[in-house]
């Protein structure tokens, strides 16, 4: 069972990774594969109470890998983690099936909140590079985190985030396929913020060109 749960995360960092030559290699050198393995076993005596017991291996994880995954957190199957250097995984976060993360993603609590405090991440999610997915709120299924957000309120299945703070974007007319995740572009998505700015400047731009019209004319 373990190994071929093992066996199961390898083959997905084989599909993810296109740098990834083997899954010998993927286990002996990938950090994202080590902080899970931690995980697991900090998880296990969390489950049972032994608290100081379950933070010290995380602590030593983190120091190892550069994740930190706080041994209350649950996590799926398949999780991949590309690269990994400063990722934080809060207490009462919870990650489903087939999700991506990239380095730096936070996915923490706003300090205000008792309880669950951390976020519920559903399966087949992507969150890009250095995004930060803060409250004890739901990412649906098939979400697309893009790099740099920052996510304060719920986001629906099926649809991208971008921003700061980030608004949604819903991919319209969109199937999601069985391993969404695996094809995402993180760099052309629609920053609806941007767009908005954008429809403002050249609103303005065209009432400066009017009115600068009208002084000529009355000049």
């Amino acid at each position: 069972m373990l190994f071929a749960r093992l066996n199961d995360l390898l083959s997905a960092y084989q599909r993810r990774d296109p740098a990834a030559r083997s899954k010998l290699e993927i286990f002996l050198l990938y950090p994202g594969v080590h902080a899970v393995i931690y995980h697991r076993i900090a998880h296990f005596f969390y489950c049972r109470r032994h608290f100081f017991l379950a933070r010290w291996i995380s602590q030593r994880a983190r120091k190892k890998t550069g994740i930190e995954i706080h041994p209350g957190a649950v996590i799926g199957r398949r999780l991949v983690i590309d690269h990994g250097m400063g990722i934080v995984i809060g207490e009462t976060a919870e990650i489903g099936d087939d999700v991506l993360l990239f380095q730096g993603v936070t996915l923490g609590g706003t300090g205000k909140d008792r309880g669950k405090r951390h976020p519920t991440i559903g399966s087949d999610v992507l969150i890009g590079s250095g995004a930060k997915v803060l409250g004890p709120f739901r990412v649906g299924d098939h979400a697309r985190i893009a790099a740099g957000a920052v996510v304060l309120d719920e986001i629906p299945p099926n649809c991208t985030a971008v921003g700061v703070p980030a608004q949604v974007v819903r991919v319209a007319g969109e199937k999601p396929q069985a391993s969404y995740a695996d094809d995402v572009d993180q760099i052309h998505v629609e920053d609806p913020v941007q767009e908005e700015l954008l429809a403002l400047f050249q609103r303005v731009d065209r009432l400066e060109q009017e009115l600068k019209k009208q002084k000529e004319r009355t000049a």
